[in-house]
């Protein structure tokens, strides 16, 4: 592993890379001493999104971040080989490994929160807890037709990859957040998130064209170990109908709202954010 300085306009611990057997080189933050919180990061972002949690949990947990391949920084080795969730969570699942500190608590927010969740299942040697914050991902309710994003999700996705593959990256990213969020949430997004978005702007194209998969009762029914499901009150509602739904479906779910926030929760909200995990993990 070679250490090196983050450059990020974020404080963060410092910037190491791990080069697993894979070959894969994985950069990562990692900061504290205890139980080992594993997090995992969504659209646009990287391992930079979750300094809210590692500057202050750090002070009780061995916390780690990481930006999955094809994010930020990106390199020739980062951005060799297909962008899927599938990749994501095997090459998570060997990053954990690899760290030899599991099984580890592991949080996991929008579309990272759907590659926590099928790496819980998975791999469950590997995963203590499991925590989905607005977990991304369409939902399949038994007895009713195959899940899909709405159409008029698709379109808007369709729209957003259009302007950024033409370069006009604020406009896309603009549609795009305040589509997941609430709508003027990217205006007023701080100067740090925006850059990191714009960092990762490329990977949205691709993210389109990878669907995750729906979540099922039958898949839910296969987690195992504890769960913590993490709803925005002002989220977009298949958000908080993935929360209501998983919390039904995971045999050992404990589920809570975080008042006034939307989808970027422990960005806006980290008190609220790290208490719940503190509190969850113990």
């Amino acid at each position: 592993m070679n250490a090196r300085t983050n450059p990020s306009i974020f404080a963060s611990p410092e910037l190491y890379f791990a080069t697993l057997l894979s070959g894969m080189r994985v950069p990562y933050v990692a900061s504290g001493a205890g139980e080992p919180v594993f997090f995992v990061h969504g659209s646009l972002c990287d391992y930079r999104y979750w300094n809210s949690q590692i500057n202050v949990l750090s002070k009780h947990y061995f916390c780690v971040s990481t930006s999955l391949s094809h994010y930020w920084p990106a390199d020739d080795a980062r951005t060799h080989g297909e962008f899927s969730w599938q990749s994501h969570v095997a090459e998570l699942a060997e990053f954990i490994t690899a760290m030899n500190v599991g099984p580890v608590h592991l949080v996991g927010h929008s579309r990272g929160g759907c590659v926590a969740f099928q790496l819980a299942r998975e791999y469950p040697g590997l995963v203590k807890s499991l925590t989905l914050a607005d977990p991304g991902g369409p939902l399949h309710i038994d007895g009713m037709p195959e899940a899909a994003l709405p159409a008029a999700t698709t379109a808007l996705r369709a729209q957003v990859a259009d302007l950024i593959e033409r370069g006009d990256v604020d406009a896309g990213l603009e549609m795009f957040v305040d589509s997941v969020s609430m709508p003027g949430i990217w205006q007023k997004s701080p100067s740090g998130f925006r850059t990191m978005a714009i960092d990762n702007a490329s990977t949205l194209p691709k993210q389109f064209r990878d669907p995750l998969p729906a979540y099922t009762r039958a898949a839910a029914g296969e987690i195992k170990c504890r769960t913590l499901l993490i709803a925005g009150e002002k989220s977009p509602r298949m958000y908080r109908d993935n929360v209501a739904s998983l919390a039904e479906w995971i045999p050992q779910a404990d589920t809570h709202t975080i008042a006034g926030a939307s989808h970027g929760m422990n960005v806006t909200n980290p008190a609220a954010f790290n208490r719940l995990i503190q509190g969850f993990v113990g």
